[in-house]
């Protein structure tokens, strides 16, 4: 999977979100979390458009 930071992330590398389209779902992570097997928020295509939408 290719991980990329959010564009809303902070750029002084305190607050970074990075996320991950795979098929089906978009996969978000804590940068500072960012090991192989770390926590994970999985979102369907809809919930992520949704969630866009509201920022």
């Amino acid at each position: 999977m290719s991980w990329r930071k959010s564009t809303y992330s902070s750029g002084e590398g305190g607050e970074c979100v990075e996320v991950a389209v795979a098929a089906g779902a978009v996969h978000v992570r804590d940068s500072k979390q960012a090991v192989e097997n770390g926590p994970v928020l999985r979102v369907g295509p809809a919930a992520w458009s949704a969630l866009l939408g509201a920022m």
